[in-house]
């Protein structure tokens, strides 16, 4: 009981372990790797649009996991990225659009144009 109404205040907490968690992972990245993640996440959270706490978590994660197999295997982050990271990020995040707020509002758009289409008010 006390967990639910702490996490109406303060959001999921399952969410706020798997930040830490994710940060960790990070943290042991090799710098170079480290760098480069911190950007795509810096870009993520600018551009990605992901309005939903669980999809953000998951898409880090798959993020985590694609650097650190890179790390290991010692793929240049060239290699992953190309030579527009935009692009990859951009990319990247389609696999996740229904949770983007632009996803939300097409939705909007296409029921009012329904409604309208329908006559209804």
């Amino acid at each position: 009981m006390a967990a639910a109404w702490i996490e109406m205040l303060t959001g999921s907490l399952d969410d706020k372990r798997r930040w830490r968690a994710y940060k960790t992972r990070k943290a042991r990245l090799p710098r170079g790797y480290r760098l480069a993640i911190d950007g795509i996440e810096r870009y993520l959270m600018y551009a990605g649009g992901v309005v939903k706490g669980d999809v953000l978590m998951q898409m880090l994660e798959d993020l985590a996991d694609l650097i650190e197999g890179a790390a290991v295997e010692e793929t240049p982050i060239r290699q992953i990225v190309g030579d527009e990271p935009s692009i990859f990020v951009d990319e990247f995040v389609q696999n996740y659009a229904d949770a983007q707020w632009i996803a939300q509002e097409r939705a909007r758009l296409n029921a009012s144009i329904d409604r309208a289409e329908a006559g209804d008010e």
